[in-house]
């Protein structure tokens, strides 16, 4: 069996080479590549349906990024011992894909589309998710289905003062600043990542410095597609169309939707207006097919997309009423909840987050059991998107891809503004529950979670806010408007989604998706200015709340105390089987937990009440502590022989307590003198080369006085 196989290569200019091979894999689907960088390889594959699904007028586009364990040499944990549903990891991945992808497919192509992104091998140096956007669409490339690209993704990452593309895992552990950023060879569409306070200019400086990247290897796809022999895509008809009605349409609706977008009504009373709009133009089409009904509301849509996009256009006015660069009212509140340890309410024009911090001990951290990337994190933040925040019947089935994904943007928001690991040694999680929603709920969980840290009294090193940034233009793109703090509709009829957040001093993260091609890098430093303006702007209205973590944690806060013991310690802490140290939890009430460190034993106590602290740190300091010549002891009898006692002054550890050192006076026999058990008060008197110890007793007896 022949295979042709063809192969390119892309440089990237610092020695590494990434390959793509196509051919040889996986030939019955659409479209197959393998990307390899290293020992690191993925296997992306693509199919597409022939024909759409009737009555679907949107593309059916899933994104699927999968790691094996065998990549990495390693068997899943769990019952099955097998891959399962998707890591949180894995989802943040396929949806990094999934928004590079997505806006680079025919408007009018709606047939189910599967992109499925496998990781077959690892190099544990080099990390594939800056290269699953890559492959897929190197998949898509050698298909013939119909795709505007190619794209490719890259990470970027300044290193000691130096931009880097795709650095190795160790590299990043000294970056200032990382991202992903995905485009073709013409556009940025797609950026996420996060920074330690950079400012606006060094994020656009990265940003320039991944496109040039991103530019070689769109050109290698576009090799490889012709030497596939796959420049030409398949035809299709996805859509029904009538240009009569959809002049109709315009022509009857337009000036009364202007009207209704500029009526700066509520969410819900905008919502009716535009309804009967078009409800009332349905009706006079009297007697309609579904296509056409179908159509009607379509073109509809289309004029509600015109007028409000040409409102703030022409006018600088919005739905709502504000200028672009209004901020809807904010108001907050720290303290909500009384029993949790820190809590926060935070609600910025229709857009409400309840957010509360719970600090736990080392055992709370999560474990994280990915092929990849495994370990434990000690900060946590969860985002709920219930269906009533806005107002609908949706049943709770657990966290979505987007509420993984939302949640990630607060949670690396808020991780860069925590103490230093030596100086919290809490496991933090944040939880965000959404409870209206109309714009941005993950900014308002980054107040929110900010506010809340303070609360708990966490030490952060700045405060954090988050806005939502949006971008409407003309045409032609000689005309755009950029909004600040976006409402939902917004989002949905805009250009751009662009989520800043950041401290006084710089951005600490950002997620960026673009709808549109043609967006200049003037137009990208303006917007990031005018997020700087809103950022700082909402940042003093939560000072009017909260200006600073509190001195303490709350009362009913559990508390931590940590102590260092010598290495050899660590085992006798521990006990047989755990055995002491299981002993101790149970009778002190307090939860301990013991690592070896840099061959130092690090040992955390934890408990809601002193007393439990305490009880536990006098147990633990008893058996690692070495006994100390000249030092008095309270011991307990371990076992009596004839020439004396041996009596233990420390867990594990016993001394001679000779029978010369009893008393003053001579004693012939140790009959009657001690019962196993009794406490003794003695002074170690030395320890010889053999560690034994030498205790005595009458040395703290005082002298009788001689005879007369």
């Amino acid at each position: 069996m022949s295979l042709n196989v063809i192969k390119k290569v892309i440089d990237l200019g610092d020695g590494r080479t990434i390959e793509i091979e196509t051919g040889k894999l996986a030939k019955q689907a659409d479209g197959s590549v393998v990307v390899k960088m290293g020992d690191t390889m993925l296997l992306a594959t693509v199919v597409s349906s022939p024909e759409a699904k009737e009555g679907v007028d949107f593309l059916p586009l899933s994104v699927d990024y999968q790691e094996k364990y065998a990549a990495t040499g390693r068997i899943p944990g769990g019952f099955l011992r097998r891959e399962a549903r998707l890591s949180d990891y894995e989802v943040l991945i396929s949806r990094l894909v999934d928004r590079a992808l997505r806006p680079l497919f025919p408007e009018d192509y709606h047939a189910d589309t599967q992109v499925m992104i496998s990781l077959i091998s690892a190099d544990k140096d080099i990390m594939p998710d800056a290269l699953a956007g890559l492959a897929a669409s190197a998949a898509l490339a050698v298909s013939d289905i119909p795709f505007n690209g190619p794209i490719s993704e890259v990470r970027v990452a300044k290193i000691d003062g130096q931009l880097v593309i795709n650095p190795t895992l160790s590299q990043l552990k000294n970056a200032t600043l990382e991202f992903i950023v995905a485009g073709s060879e013409h556009d940025i569409n797609m950026v996420e990542g996060e920074a330690a306070e950079i400012a606006e200019e060094e994020l656009v400086e990265a940003i320039k410095f991944a496109h040039a990247a991103i530019k070689v290897q769109c050109f290698v796809q576009k090799e490889l597609a012709i030497e596939v022999g796959k420049t030409e895509k398949r035809t299709y008809s996805h859509e029904h169309s009538n240009e009569d009605l959809k002049k109709a349409i315009y022509e009857a609706t337009y000036q009364k939707v202007y009207d209704v977008a500029s009526s700066a009504s509520a969410k819900d009373e905008r919502a009716v207006k535009f309804k009967a709009v078009r409800d009332e133009y349905i009706e006079t089409l009297g007697e309609i097919d579904d296509i056409t009904k179908s159509l009607a509301k379509k073109y509809y849509h289309d004029v509600e997309y015109d007028a409000i996009r040409n409102l703030v256009l022409d006018e600088g006015k919005r739905l709502d009423g504000r200028t672009t660069k209004q901020i809807r009212p904010i108001w907050s509140e720290v303290g909500y909840l009384p029993a949790a340890h820190g809590s926060a309410v935070f609600t910025r024009g229709e857009t409400q987050s309840l957010t509360s911090v719970t600090l736990g001990a080392k055992d709370d951290e999560q474990m994280i059991d990915g092929a990849f990337i495994n370990g434990y994190q000690k900060f946590m933040l969860h985002y709920n998107f219930p269906g009533f925040s806005t107002g609908e019947v949706r049943p709770n089935r657990g966290a979505g891809r987007r509420e993984i994904g939302h949640g990630n943007l607060a949670q690396r928001s808020l991780k860069r503004v925590l103490p230093a690991e030596d100086e919290n040694p809490y496991t933090i999680r944040i939880v965000s529950d959404i409870l209206e929603s109309n714009g941005s709920s993950s900014m308002a969980t980054v107040c929110a979670g900010t506010l809340a840290l303070m609360d708990a009294g966490v030490k952060i090193t700045n405060p954090v806010s988050g806005i939502a940034m949006g971008l409407i233009t003309n045409e032609m793109g000689t005309k755009y408007a950029i909004l600040s703090d976006i409402l939902g509709d917004e989002d949905h009829l805009g250009d751009m989604d662009f989520k800043v957040t950041g401290t006084k001093n710089g951005i600490v993260a950002v997620q960026m998706d673009l709808k549109i091609n043609g967006l200049s890098y003037e137009v990208l430093a303006n917007a990031l200015e005018q997020a700087k303006e809103g950022r700082l702007h909402i940042l003093g209205e939560m000072a009017k709340t909260i200006t600073a973590p509190r001195e303490d944690y709350k009362p009913h806060a559990p508390r931590i105390v940590t102590i260092k013991i010598d290495k050899e310690f660590i085992g006798a802490v521990i006990g047989p089987g755990g055995k002491i140290i299981q002993e101790m939890q149970r009778e002190t009430g307090a939860t301990i937990s013991i690592e070896e460190v840099n061959n130092v034993g690090i040992v955390q106590v934890f408990a809601d009440n002193k007393a439990s602290i305490d009880a536990a740190l006098g147990r633990i300091r008893a058996i690692a502590s070495k006994p100390e010549v000249g030092e008095i002891y309270e011991g307990k009898v371990k076992s009596i022989m004839p020439f004396g006692a041996f009596v233990e002054i420390m867990p594990g550890k016993d001394g001679l307590l000779h029978i010369s050192e009893i008393d003053h006076r001579r004693i012939e026999t140790m009959d009657g003198i001690f019962q196993i058990g009794d406490e003794v008060r003695v002074k170690l008197l030395d320890v010889d080369k053999q560690g034994k110890l030498k205790l005595s007793r009458k040395v703290l007896l005082p002298k009788p006085e001689p005879k007369q």
